[in-house]
């Protein structure tokens, strides 16, 4: 554990001694330090809200100017038992009852509190700089529904007020650039009750966003020879269990829907779907590579809890896409998908980090297959990350049940990870599905499987690039590309003419027609994040010219009405534009 780590995780039993204090019949579970902060998860008679965080504030102040020491204690399992009990604390006693009987017992102590807990921290509470209580969130003991429910008390802390202050400005900013609020603001999509939970609904001008995204990247996968598929939305659960989909992921799935005495699934994966059409007709070495590719709608049952936005739905759609090898053309396909995701991420400006997922040698019941399946393709992955001097980490249990993989985590405008694609060898359901085809020695061989995806889904990379851009597309992507406002009625036919050239070319252009003033006009199209604005007034009309305004560079002057027209074609085409 990192120095800030042990900061922040003596921070969280500041708090939880601000809060015994404050509130004496307060219930412990558990007070982790994060990747951004701490929090504690907590039973407290009288429910917290951000409220009264300036008096648990205070108090956690006061923590830390009294210079506590936070004293390591080994204690035996009886002892902890009975520290516990005597004080009411059943979370601690669940936690106790998790340590295994070999392991040691210890207890932190600072002040008048005392956890379970394994360490470490820093010497003393006066050590600590500068802390900030964040939020508060419900949260399931253990993360179980059936569980009782807690409050999480979140909060982050460093060792300076400045590098505080520098984190609080980064959240502000993430906040402006929330996708859910930017997504109702610009009417992009729509959460409602009424369709169900996590049931995202995508509006005309987000569909158009959509829409440009599977155009650009159809156009790429033609490119690299992928030919399209359609599945349907429901499958034979049969097809799952000889998959393993089925019950390996069957908490996630939807419940059986029974049709004429036969079992069938809501599709959660596109891949059973794919291989039948591999299975379609025979194959011979000289028709492989195969590489299949659908935008196809899956359905899993996330908690409810979980949900967030576009990204976490129990509806979405995959840039799902899957190639069918020969075992010796696997690291050259590899690399071709590697060199794919790159390509399709530096459009958007997107850095990558990438994750090599392994299984965990500590849990092998998780997976299928023999170390014959495997261990080719865990050498496959590390080889090419190794020969493309790709910077990568190992995640020990992290691979899908049937293969190892390559994950792509997107780093966005302020720094921030979003897991997204993933690149995955699979020897596995070839075998479970008896795939074959011909080899050049006419026997019947085994090809190897390619599962991939780009954008992964497609709604959560929608939600990312709303974060991303904070709303301002960049033209070729923006739902409306230029807004044309005429200054007076007079020079309405010329707007009308100019939105006809625009729509011949089938670029996206409105007309405000309506009877306000220009400065307002100008004003709301910048709300809208309207990347272009061209206004027509008499001076203009009479030169065959347009008034610019960009959302980047405010008032770019006069140019003709041609010229205009052709530079934003021209920047449309090229994935170019006000971004």
């Amino acid at each position: 554990m990192d120095v800030l780590n042990e900061l922040r995780h003596s921070t969280a039993h500041v708090l939880a001694t601000a809060l015994q204090r404050l509130y004496p019949e307060t219930k412990f579970d558990i007070g982790p330090p994060t990747e951004t902060g701490f929090f504690y998860d907590v039973d407290c008679p009288n429910p917290i809200s951000t409220d009264d965080f300036e008096a648990i504030e205070a108090e956690m102040a006061k923590v830390i100017s009294e210079d506590q020491p936070f004293e390591r204690r080994v204690v035996s399992r009886d002892e902890a038992r009975k520290f516990f009990e005597e004080r009411g604390q059943t979370f601690k006693l669940g936690r106790l009852d998790d340590i295994a009987a070999e392991d040691t017992i210890t207890f932190f102590i600072n002040g008048d509190f005392t956890d379970l807990c394994a360490g470490p921290h820093v010497e003393s509470t006066a050590q600590i700089g500068a802390f900030k209580l964040l939020s508060v969130s419900g949260s399931y003991h253990r993360g179980d529904e059936s569980q009782p429910q807690l409050q999480r008390i979140h909060g982050t802390s460093f060792p300076t007020q400045q590098e505080l202050d520098a984190y609080l400005a980064a959240l502000e900013e993430a906040a402006r650039r929330d996708h859910r609020k930017l997504g109702a603001k610009l009417k992009l999509f729509r959460l409602d009750a009424s369709i169900g939970s996590g049931l995202p609904l995508l509006l005309p001008r987000g569909a158009t966003i959509r829409a440009e995204l599977e155009r650009m990247l159809s156009s790429k996968l033609e490119d690299y020879g992928y030919e399209p598929l359609y599945s349907p939305h429901i499958g034979s659960i049969d097809l799952y269990k000889t998959s393993g989909h089925y019950p390996y992921y069957a908490d996630s799935m939807y419940q059986p829907i029974r049709i004429e005495e036969r079992e069938f699934l809501l599709k959660p994966m596109n891949c059973p779907m794919h291989i039948q059409a591999y299975t379609a007709e025979p194959r011979s070495y000289r028709a492989l590579p195969l590489r299949y590719a659908e935008f196809g709608t899956v359905y899993r049952m996330e908690q409810s809890g979980e949900l967030n936005g576009l990204v976490r739905v129990r509806g979405f759609t995959q840039d799902d896409g899957h190639v069918f090898c020969t075992p010796e053309q696997l690291k050259d396909e590899f690399k071709s998908c590697l060199r794919l995701v790159q390509e399709v991420m530096a459009i958007f400006n997107l850095g990558t980090k990438c994750r090599v997922s392994l299984r965990d040698p500590e849990d092998l019941g998780k997976y299928v297959g023999e170390d014959s399946l495997w261990t080719p393709a865990e050498a496959c992955i590390r080889e090419v990350v190794d020969e493309l001097g790709l910077e990568h980490t190992v995640g020990l249990g992290e691979a899908a049940f049937y293969g190892p993989k390559l994950d792509f985590m997107a780093l966005d405008a302020l720094g921030r990870s979003w897991q997204l694609g993933t690149i995955q060898v699979d020897f596995s359901l070839p075998e479970r599905f008896e795939l074959e085809f011909t080899g050049s020695d006419n026997q019947s061989k085994r090809p190897v499987m390619i599962h991939r995806a780009v954008f992964g889904s497609i709604e959560r990379f929608l939600g990312l690039l709303i974060e991303h851009y904070a709303g301002d597309f960049p033209l070729w992507l923006a739902p409306e590309q230029v807004r044309i406002i005429p200054i007076t009625d007079a020079q309405i036919p010329a707007a009308e003419e100019l939105l006809k050239q625009f729509k011949e070319r089938r670029l996206r252009a409105s007309l405000d027609d309506a009877s306000e003033k220009l400065g307002a006009k100008i004003r709301q199209a910048e709300l809208e994040k309207v990347p272009l604005v061209a206004v027509l007034g008499k001076r203009e009309v009479e030169a065959g010219e347009v008034s610019v305004r960009s959302r980047a560079k405010g008032n770019e002057g006069v140019v003709t009405t041609e010229a205009f027209v052709d530079r934003v074609q021209s920047e449309v085409t090229h994935r170019g534009g006000v971004g």
